[in-house]
């Protein structure tokens, strides 16, 4: 394991001087890229502790950025080495931005790893790996080591997620019992990547698709409104305005203020549109629901089978009126003629003779029509284990091409709201795949960019296409390769590097007006950064290629909003204050993004003149920097 820059030589961050034993880094800026103060953020961060980041991938990249430039924190990031993935990104952060960073690296995250991170004593822990086990024992271990870190654990599996935060809150409250005060301090936040980023990817993907956020067990939808249109629920914000009508122009205006929004032009709005409801919509899970009737038979073999039964009650009747016994007894010796196990009828009359030849007859054909049934049967059985192939006529569908994490959460939250999907994957054995097998969703088994591939999945009738593979340049190629087949086809790339993507969204802007771009770490980032300053994100808003973040946020101790009115805690650009909780502190959700329990709900839209105090809960929709202003109490 090594250190960089080596133990006891500290690179001196930005607006600071370097002393005896530090070695001076580059001069930044006098301020930060969003308009921080390099001194002021060094002050702050140095009196707030430092945060640690464990992981080498594009979502510690884009943390370590929002935390050194939005909250002017000192970060220190722990990789395996800083010059393989986003180690040479993350490290010139610091060489050639100036940025308060700092680089540990270590092979293992073991006890000697997290020590020379200084997790005794930092402030926050980020674990930002895919590997949910390597993770959760780290997140153990860093727990053991400092009680009262705040920690901020990257988990794909949602339940387990769940069990795991309340496992590391009530382990830090053992080793602590003392933090009753600082249970906010020394808590546990347990979030997925791809599950923060997915609603964005939807709404991105599907034309006319509403982003929805919970809240406190009401749902908040994002809309587009039209110039003198108004929307189906309670608007409690404008969130984006748009000075021009053409579909090209993404000049977009965020946080407006309400008495400056342009007359002409289309605007982006928050409404409140009720309680949340579980999705009713059945699904097909393996193991608990069997394939219907018609598809173990076929149409044929059903109407065969039909017939036969007919012939049988045909000759049973017959059989009761020559021999003149009961319908029972009949429908007895024609059942044993049928299976060839009844007597000759040598001693009957000849009309008896000839119904047994005839039903004999009939009964040589019941052994190839079982076996038909049982083939069928079989192979049916076998179709409907498999993975399913687009219907002809299917039209108007999405094809997502990748069914990892991120795919397999934006295949789920499509099929919550009815979307038809037609999935590509080249990996029959990826994650997704068991989940588009247990929804009946069509899989075409290939890699997108060969030739046929997008073909097979419809891609010519399909409006739109989403490309969540993790390989950008292959990404960037299925969608060109897609436009080339439908050029009105709407496209959402995933892309890892954020400048990258800022390029191909322009250059696909101006030659195709459909097409739009996005990072999963870009969107994620924000509610990690949040979460490890204490901060609640209740859900991520992308607004053309900017995100938007409703939080929820202390008014005690705030300047910017204790003892002020809701009209004057306003900042148009950076915050809007969405909501007051009326709750006292110890009777609030300690999760708002969770159904709400028993007491009153929060009050929307308050009244300009209401004076914000100690105690009040606000929930704002902000920017980054805006909620990073709101983090520090103090301007950007």
């Amino acid at each position: 394991m090594s250190l960089t820059p080596p133990a006891g030589r500290r690179t001196a961050g930005p607006g600071e001087t370097a002393g005896p034993g530090d070695t001076a880094g580059p001069a930044g800026p006098s301020a930060g890229a969003h308009g921080l103060p390099r001194q002021q953020a060094s002050r702050h961060a140095a009196a707030g502790g430092h945060m640690v980041i464990c992981g080498d991938d594009a979502l510690a990249h884009r943390l370590t950025v929002e935390l050194t430039r939005l909250y002017g924190q000192r970060v220190t990031v722990v990789l395996p080495s800083a010059e393989r993935g986003h180690g040479p990104q993350i490290q010139a952060l610091r060489t050639e931005q100036g940025l308060p960073v700092e680089i540990v690296e270590a092979a293992v995250l073991d006890h000697a790893a997290l020590a020379a991170a200084g997790v005794r004593n930092a402030v926050a822990l980020a674990l930002t790996s895919e590997d949910d086990q390597a993770n959760i024992h780290v997140a153990l271990r860093a727990r053991r080591i400092n009680p009262a870190l705040r920690l901020t654990v990257r988990v794909y599996n949602r339940k387990l997620g769940r069990r795991v935060e309340q496992l590391l809150d009530r382990a830090a409250a053992a080793r602590r019992p003392d933090l009753p005060a600082a249970a906010q301090e020394a808590s546990t936040t347990v979030l997925s990547a791809s599950a923060t980023a997915a609603p964005a990817l939807v709404a991105a993907t599907v034309a006319g698709l509403s982003h929805v956020v919970p809240v406190d067990g009401q749902l908040l939808r994002v809309t587009e409104v039209a110039p003198g249109g108004a929307t189906a629920g309670r608007e409690v914000a404008v969130l984006a305005a748009r000075a021009g009508r053409p579909e090209h122009d993404r000049a977009e205006e965020l946080l407006p203020d309400p008495a400056q929004l342009p007359p002409e032009g289309r605007r982006t709005v928050l409404e409140l549109v009720g309680r949340a409801q579980a999705p009713s919509r059945p699904r097909r899970l393996p193991g608990l629901s069997a394939p219907p009737l018609g598809a173990l038979f076929s149409r044929r073999l059903r109407w065969a089978l039909a017939s036969l039964a007919a012939l049988v009650v045909l000759f049973a009747a017959l059989t009761a009126a020559v021999s003149g016994t009961t319908p029972q007894h009949a429908a007895w010796l024609t059942v044993m003629d049928v299976l060839g196990v009844g007597d000759p009828a040598a001693e009957d009359g000849s009309g008896r003779k000839i119904l047994q030849i005839l039903t004999a007859v009939s009964g040589m054909l019941v052994m190839p029509l079982m076996i038909a049934l049982a083939l069928e049967a079989l192979g049916a059985f076998r179709s409907a284990s498999a993975l399913r192939r687009p219907p002809r006529g299917l039209a108007g569908h999405v094809v997502l091409v990748g069914l990892g994490r991120v795919g397999s959460r934006v295949l789920e939250s499509l099929w919550d709201l009815n979307v038809p999907v037609v999935c590509v994957e080249r990996d029959p054995t990826a994650l997704g795949v068991a989940t588009a097998r247990a929804y009946g969703v069509p899989v075409v088994i290939g890699d997108a960019t060969q030739e046929g591939v997008l073909e097979a999945a419809k891609i010519g009738r399909s409006a739109a296409l989403v490309t969540l593979t993790g390989n950008d340049s292959a990404n960037l190629e299925a969608a060109l390769h897609a436009r080339e087949g439908n050029p009105e086809v709407r496209v959402v790339l995933r892309l890892f590097d954020d400048d990258f993507a800022g390029v191909v969204y322009r250059a696909l802007r101006d030659s195709y007006p459909r097409a739009d771009t996005r990072s999963v770490s870009f969107l994620a980032a924000p509610s990690f950064a949040s979460a490890m300053m204490g901060r609640q994100v209740l859900g991520a808003i992308a607004v053309g290629r900017q995100v938007l973040l409703i939080a929820a946020v202390e008014v005690t101790a705030n300047p910017l909003l204790n003892g002020l009115t809701v009209a004057e805690a306003q900042r148009a650009g950076f915050w809007r204050i969405l909501a007051v909780d009326l709750r006292e502190p110890s009777a609030r959700t300690p999760d708002l993004a969770r159904p709400a329990g028993d007491g009153p709900e929060l009050l929307w839209d308050p009244a300009p003149d209401r004076r914000l105090a100690d105690g009040d809960l606000v929930v704002v929709a902000a920017t980054r920097q805006g909620l990073g202003a709101l983090t520090y109490g103090r301007p950007s």
